[in-house]
């Protein structure tokens, strides 16, 4: 049986996370995460970009993986890991920015956004501008051969692909350039039909207790057109009818709620009632897993992550430096 491809994928740390980061992200790290030799980490490297205060990083680094591992990702299938625990990532990505064009860095989308948010000149750091190197170095020091991506990500992703090219030229067959393995995501907007956001203040957490979840679930906007009762709603244009296609409702009440509301044949209060039954079943498992999973064990699997990853990181370093005739 040939050996499984390599798969890497990583969060960078910003807080707790919410429903929108599992059905964009963490339900495609469970599902894919057999089918390849998966490697996820928290990107705390990443998080310090764009601040300056680390005092909530460990905190938030803890809750982050506590949220994985209560989701379904499975130390004893991937490797889950920290970023600063594998130095490597540090190593590759000082060699890898020898050899990065300057003008890559600078027509890269996410530092020309970044810098369009920025008001202080000082605060436009060399972190964010060498942040595809530092990204590029993490999918490379493991010699990944896929990053899950949505199709928005793909001109990120292609920079990193152009410095393995590079890398290969100039020394000698070593990465694979990586593919993209594009992954369906279900775009939940926010409670209020936004962006999903701590900073908009509309969110779902996965530790939220389904009190909390209820008391944010019922107010929530439905279709404006429907004010009484029995006006006919339309549910397409509906937040609450997406989160039930979100949480995966049987057609059969999909269907029921869809009739219900274009024919007034149930109310939003109604509507709303059916979709917490069904989010129960999805937070109550989150839940229970959460509580057995303590701050220790959280380290002790992150750590035992951390010296899986520098086996592979380190040989890749060790053919790097023999390439690059830095050992003597």
């Amino acid at each position: 049986m040939s050996e499984k491809k390599v798969m890497l994928s990583g969060n960078r740390v910003s807080g707790r996370l919410h429903i929108g980061h599992y059905f964009g992200v963490l339900k495609n790290y469970v599902e894919l995460q057999t089918k390849y030799q998966s490697y996820f980490f928290i990107a705390n490297w990443h998080g310090l970009t764009d601040r300056h205060d680390t005092s909530s990083m460990k905190e938030h680094s803890i809750e982050m993986l506590r949220d994985w591992l209560a989701v379904g990702i499975d130390p004893e299938i991937a490797t889950v890991f920290v970023q600063s625990h594998v130095k490597e990532h540090a190593e590759l990505a000082l060699l890898l920015g020898m050899i990065t064009p300057l003008g890559w860095l600078y027509r890269c989308p996410t530092f020309k956004d970044k810098v369009k948010d920025i008001t202080e000149k000082d605060s436009v750091n060399f972190g964010l501008l060498g942040y595809p190197v530092l990204m590029t170095s993490d999918i490379l020091v493991y010699r990944a051969h896929y990053v899950p991506v949505g199709e928005d990500q793909l001109a990120h992703l292609e920079i990193s692909r152009e410095i393995a090219r590079r890398f290969n030229s100039f020394y000698g067959n070593i990465f694979p350039e990586p593919e993209a393995v594009l992954t369906k995501t279900s775009k939940l907007m926010g409670l209020d039909n936004r962006k999903m956001s701590k900073s908009y203040d509309n969110c779902i957490y996965l530790s939220d207790d389904m009190d909390t979840v209820k008391s944010k679930i019922m107010p929530m906007v439905t279709d404006p057109a429907r004010i009484k009762r029995t006006d006919p709603g339309n549910p397409e244009i509906c937040n609450v009818y997406s989160y039930h296609k979100a949480f995966e409702q049987p057609e059969s009440i999909l269907k029921e709620i869809f009739e219900g509301c274009t024919n007034a044949g149930i109310g939003c209060v109604d509507c709303k009632k059916i979709l917490l039954k069904k989010m129960e079943e999805f937070f109550i498992p989150i839940h229970e897993k959460r509580k057995t999973l303590s701050d220790d064990y959280i380290r002790q699997v992150a750590e035992a992550g951390s010296v899986k990853a520098r086996i592979r990181a380190d040989e890749t370093m060790r053919l790097v430096n023999e390439k690059m005739n830095l050992i003597i």
